[in-house]
């Protein structure tokens, strides 16, 4: 009787759990067994194994082999234990030593030729994996992404015989060093300097881009909204090493996959308004991450926001508070981090043109109110910064070529300035101070909170809508260099939270 124990991995959502691969060749009629709960892609792991070993000239054991993976109540899915299984069956009858196999993990598919083909969800096994000193062998396309955790031993491999070799001791396979990957710091992103006028927008951006914000542009067609989003992005401050790798996790266990050429860039994501509430916050039978997920640490456009549907607005309340979704399933729950900064754009009626000069709007008070109730009022609450984006002239176009404009460098320079001064003080954006750090680092003196209550009053805020108030006062007296919040700071950010209203 021969049995062989090896180690691999799985993935529930974008965390990694060892999975214990024991291999048992026992006599009995040739049968080849895998247990513990493997989906359809596991069990043909078997034929995959089988001729990857004949065609390479080791021996398959013509005898009854069990494969169990453990634990045996996490579903197992896709190629990712060929590997495993293949060198286990090796190990388990002798054509392999044994010795090397407690201090390696295996993740690879094999072709019917025995060449390791990519698998997706690398990173989150690498991160795992790191921690329990072992080295983790893999297909090469996939040392790259594993290597961005800088101290884990990554082994990539083309072929099973290399795998092999490297265990018998014969061809050692190397270390893979590529690890100092960089992309610059400042993405290309359209210019700030290419917008005209709309200076209150413009500062908004700032603000925004400074403490993590959720901002939302209104105004009619044209006026330049989708302009100043798109240069959100070039004005955040870098990731830091650890949002980097939380972000690239996510991206790891998607559908598209993980590329190493979009490490350390913020993501910036902008589903069309027919996408359905699964696409937006996750899920499917195997729980996948959706575009809230996907922007972690970035930003999430939503152009023409009523045009989304009112169900799938309305599930972004939670990750929008709570910045994680959690979807849950009949047999199981997977969490995944939702951190993202919302940007959103409306037009003020269906046709666009409200209270337009020259009359070219039709809509009636009924449609007004329908398009505006398409997003709600707690939905609202939660966007800390509201903007009217007004239409320019021609003749006002004109008037503006001379105009000295701020380019993103410029701006972003102020930025990270004022994003050091917030993790030097709380280890986080302002956005995500909690109410006891509000009390802690938004004091007012008696004026000011009166001054608070009475904007609470007249522009019936909430109190959470009170304490956005507060948090991008915050990052106001922050831009300003100043440790305390003073008059200037709290009316301008008073001033970003009127005129735009909800159903």
């Amino acid at each position: 009787m021969e049995i062989a124990r090896i180690y691999s991995r799985a993935l529930a959502g974008i965390d990694s759990l060892q999975v214990t691969v024991d291999i048992h060749v026992s006599p009995g009629l040739p049968k080849f067994h895998i247990v513990g709960l493997p989906e359809t892609e596991v069990k043909e792991s078997r034929e995959r194994v089988r001729s990857a070993l004949l065609t390479n000239h080791f021996e398959f054991p013509i005898r009854r082999i069990t494969v169990n993976l453990a634990p045996a109540d996490l579903p197992k899915q896709g190629g990712r234990y060929d590997l495993a299984i293949a060198v286990g069956i090796l190990a388990a009858t002798g054509q392999v030593p044994r010795d090397a196999l407690a201090s390696h993990e295996f993740i690879g598919e094999l072709s019917l030729a025995g060449e390791l083909r990519p698998v997706g969800g690398v990173l989150p096994c690498a991160y795992s994996i790191n921690r329990t000193g072992r080295s983790l062998v893999l297909p090469e396309q996939n040392a790259a992404e594993a290597g961005l955790i800088n101290e884990l031993p990554v082994l990539p491999a083309r072929h099973l015989r290399s795998v092999c070799n490297h265990l018998d001791g014969s061809a050692a396979l190397e270390r893979f060093s590529g690890r100092k990957i960089r992309r610059p710091e400042a993405p290309a992103h359209p210019d700030l300097a290419d917008v005209r006028s709309h200076h209150f927008a413009k500062r908004a951006l700032e603000i925004c881009a400074s403490g993590g914000h959720n901002l939302l542009l209104a105004g009619p067609p044209g006026s330049g909204k989708t302009m100043l989003a798109e240069r959100l992005p070039g004005l955040l401050p870098p990731m830091n090493e650890e949002e980097a790798i939380a972000t690239a996790m996510i991206q790891s266990v998607s559908a598209r996959g993980f590329r190493v050429e979009d490490w350390k860039q913020r993501p910036v994501r902008a589903p069309h308004h027919s996408a359905s509430s699964v696409a937006l916050v996750g899920g499917g039978s195997v729980p996948r991450p959706g575009e809230v997920s996907l922007a972690h640490n970035g930003i999430l456009f939503l152009d023409e926001l009523p045009e989304f549907n009112r169900d799938v607005l309305e599930a972004l309340r939670e990750p929008l508070e709570a910045g994680r979704i959690s979807i849950s399933r009949a047999a199981r729950q997977t969490e995944f981090p939702a951190g993202f900064q919302l940007v959103a754009a409306l037009n003020p009626c269906p046709c666009g043109y409200l209270d337009d000069r020259n009359g070219r709007c039709r809509c009636t008070p009924g449609q007004v109110r329908r398009y505006r109730n398409k997003v709600s009022g707690p939905l609202l609450d939660r966007i800390d910064v509201h903007i009217e984006v007004p239409n320019l002239t021609p003749g006002g176009l004109e008037s503006l070529q001379d105009e000295r404009r701020e380019t993103s460098a410029e701006v972003r320079l102020r930025v990270i300035r004022a994003y050091r001064i917030q993790l030097g003080r709380a280890g986080k954006q302002n956005r995500m101070l909690d109410n006891e750090e509000l009390e802690r680092y938004c004091r007012l003196d008696p004026p000011l909170t009166a001054l608070l209550h009475k904007a609470v009053e007249r522009l019936n805020l909430s109190i959470r809508g009170m304490y956005r108030v507060l948090r991008v006062a915050r990052t106001v007296a922050d831009l300003a260099g100043s440790g305390s919040i003073l008059p200037e700071h709290l009316s301008e950010a008073i001033s970003y939270r009127g005129g735009i209203t909800g159903g």
